[in-house]
């Protein structure tokens, strides 16, 4: 009669729970305070010693008597001068401007095109003299020619970001907030058409608020054709699967096209990067994915609400109380419990959690945590992790005792002041 009276939430809503300390190590979440950054050195390309031509460069040639053509009884002309533009850090050139073509040839007056692709400008200038020399224009004393670098060649990048404003755990985050992505187009100049110089020029490493990788999605036709045929692929087998109802349907795999760069890695595990994976090119999409999957939930006697998990360290069932705004053994607002405040004088806090955790295939596990056993053994605090549901509820016992403290406060000392 006293627990129908108090209305007991564990005979009126029982959750069948399994205790924390008999979870099997399937369900456990794994540990991220352990995991060592990347050295950012790797997302970068390290240039040669000396620069290297290929197809988009501009170069500064000036050849006496042929680029540009003057009569024999007249004085050689000076060559024209070029500065810098913008934030170049190339110093000014002299010549006048010739590209180099996409299939890396330079073309100069009266002589064969020159296959510069990965040449200096050193050797491209005695390229030029020589060729010069051997088809009989030039003189050798009179072969000197003059190569700078007017302008070197570029990449342009795109750069798609979610972590623009993020916000941390224990932030009110929801999932109704914008969380739009920012995008930008850049050019990246030659030897510098890495991940590193892309996501600098963009804002930095990603914040808190996205997830510990980079996505890049090559613009090659191969990796589009490849990515379509996953999808289709996956697609089949969805179709193929829901045929039966009592098979589960396969969840979607790594996409083998799309190359991920994480930058946090477990201790003693080395990071297989190479210059090819963080070399950029035309086209190339770099993508900064948000976390805004990466929540739990609270209900329950715990204010009822949506957050966002750490990114970078483990948060276990106290910790996430706190982040609900309960203190540890009672909530925050109405309902009773908590630690200090007017509401919780003369009342027992509450003290058993639950943790709803999804399983594969649509299924669902229930974990109980007592919460006074929580705070003594670390065993019975368990991590928490994505798409965790915590609803915290009173003991049978600890409604019972409230409801008597309740009524002897409520009736017994009225009842003694008037005796």
């Amino acid at each position: 009669m006293v627990l129908a009276a108090t209305g007991c939430t564990s005979l009126t809503n029982p959750i069948d729970g399994v205790p924390a300390n008999r979870l099997p190590p399937q369900l456990f979440a794994p540990p991220k305070n352990d995991l060592v950054p990347v050295d950012i050195s790797l997302l970068t390309v390290e240039p040669p010693r000396d620069y290297q031509l290929a197809g988009g460069d501009i170069l500064g040639v000036y050849v006496e008597g042929v680029l540009p053509f003057n009569a024999p009884d007249q004085p050689p002309g000076p060559p024209p001068v070029h500065f810098p533009e913008g934030d170049s850090l190339l110093p000014p050139s002299l010549g006048y401007p010739i590209p180099v073509q996409e299939d890396g040839t330079l073309s100069l007056p009266l002589i064969e095109p020159l296959n510069v692709t990965g040449l200096t400008l050193d050797q491209v200038r005695d390229k030029i003299r020589n060729a010069y020399i051997d088809a009989g224009i030039l003189q050798a004393e009179r072969a000197r020619p003059i190569v700078t670098l007017i302008q070197e060649r570029t990449y342009n990048v795109i750069v798609v970001r979610q972590d623009a404003g993020g916000t941390g755990a224990g932030s009110g985050f929801t999932r109704g907030s914008d969380e739009s992505a920012s995008g930008a187009l850049v050019k990246l100049p030659a030897y510098q058409n890495d991940i590193l110089h892309a996501l600098v020029e963009t804002g930095g490493l990603p914040g808190v608020n996205a997830k510990n990788e980079v996505k890049v999605l090559r613009a090659s036709r191969a990796d589009k054709r490849a990515r379509a045929a996953f999808m289709q692929e996956f697609y089949a087998h969805q179709k193929a699967a829901a045929l039966d109802p009592c098979i589960c349907p396969p969840p979607l795999p790594e996409d083998p096209s799309v190359l991920r760069i994480p930058l946090r890695l477990p201790p003693g595990v080395v990071p297989q990067i190479t210059e090819d994976d963080v070399r950029l090119h035309d086209g190339d999409v770099v993508y900064i994915e948000s976390r805004e999957t990466e929540v739990f939930y609270t209900g329950g006697l715990l204010p009822g609400g949506e957050h966002m998990l750490p990114r970078d360290y483990d948060l276990d069932v106290l910790g996430a109380m706190a982040i609900a705004g309960a203190g540890i053994g009672g909530q925050a607002g109405g309902g009773g419990g908590g630690i200090g405040g007017l509401g919780s004088m003369g009342r027992i806090p509450p003290g058993l959690l639950y943790i709803l955790r999804r399983t594969p295939c649509d299924g669902q596990v229930a974990i109980e945590v007592d919460l006074t056993k929580a705070i003594n053994d670390p065993r019975q605090r368990p991590l928490i992790q994505a798409g965790d549901i915590l609803i915290l509820q009173y003991k049978c016992e600890e409604e019972a005792l409230n409801f008597g403290m309740a009524t002897f406060f409520t009736f017994g000392i009225r009842e003694l002041l008037r005796n």
